[in-house]
């Protein structure tokens, strides 16, 4: 049994690795390290409780949840504080619309913690309202408002064009 167990466990983190990376980077505004660390505590807090998945309905919506808390508990600490350097001496490669990219991902970070999770869930997780609301441990108007200034600040940031590009993209 326990065998089996870990043969499921390893095909799901195989399969949503990407997408936990993915909606990571994004909360974190681009710092990959800590977008692996954050998935790989996820996926080390998912293991634990995989032999009772019979109590979870829908594992990939719990992952993105515990992804979201291990987030916030982690932007919590008052140890997490780190910045990093400005200056890198690498090069980057140039994949696709890269200014488009950098200019999202310095708006996000901009953005405060709880207020970029909301943002990520809502529009690039496409999480509803009750969703993003369960998995943030608030009610549904904190998400509503949050939501909604969030992207007002998004809009003042990056003028309505640059918003405009960047919804559509």
């Amino acid at each position: 049994m326990r065998r089996r167990d870990d043969e499921t466990f390893r095909q799901f983190a195989e399969s949503r690795s990407s997408a936990l990376y993915r909606a990571a980077c994004l909360m974190t505004s681009g710092d990959t390290h800590l977008a692996e660390d954050l998935v790989q505590e996820t996926l080390g807090r998912m293991y634990t409780v995989w032999n009772r998945r019979r109590c979870i309905d829908n594992p990939d919506a719990y992952a993105k949840k515990v992804l979201v808390r291990v987030y916030l508990t982690y932007r919590r600490r008052r140890s997490s504080h780190e910045q990093p350097a400005s200056w890198l001496p690498d090069t980057p490669v140039e994949i696709g619309d890269s200014t488009l990219r950098i200019t999202l991902l310095q708006a996000l970070g901009n953005l405060p913690y709880k207020d970029r999770a909301v943002v990520v869930m809502r529009f690039l997780d496409d999480m509803s309202i009750e969703q993003t609301a369960a998995a943030m441990r608030m009610t549904s108007s904190a998400v509503r408002s949050r939501s909604s200034r969030a992207m007002a600040k998004l809009r003042a940031e990056l003028g309505q064009t640059g918003f405009a590009e960047l919804t559509t993209a």
